[in-house]
């Protein structure tokens, strides 16, 4: 009987643990855990990469997309003392960096609009 009382809580403490650790799967909409599959790239391993073009900045955002056909890591590096952010997208499969470029806090502006515009528009989709 104790084995598989300890069994349960060996079970229930990894599962809490789980979702402890990343509260965002749960969130995370269906679409991303396909994509999450089919990526050969961890995020840290594509961070380091992306990072050591950037290499005196921090990872502001990270989110593991589709772009132009291509699988994509794709992080928001902010600079100390700058308020530009360096994006930076790396290959999900390969670990090559695609695309690099600085946004002006304008051009971030706009792309949270049109973010939030097609978020909008998927919601109303489902």
């Amino acid at each position: 009987m104790k084995v598989m009382s300890m069994h349960c809580l060996i079970t229930i403490a990894f599962a809490t643990a789980g979702f402890a650790t990343s509260p965002a799967t749960a969130a995370t909409p269906p679409a991303q855990h396909s994509l999450a599959s089919q990526a050969k790239l961890t995020r840290a391993a594509a961070e380091r990469i992306a990072l050591a073009k950037v290499p005196s900045g921090a990872v502001k955002t990270a989110e593991l997309e589709r772009e132009h056909g291509t699988l994509v890591w794709s992080f928001d590096i902010a600079v100390p003392g700058s308020k530009d952010i360096h994006e930076v997208q790396v290959d999900a499969k390969n670990g090559m960096i695609v695309a690099s470029e600085i946004e002006t806090p304008d051009a971030q502006a706009r792309e949270r609009a049109a973010d939030k515009r097609e978020r909008a528009a998927s919601t109303r989709q489902h």
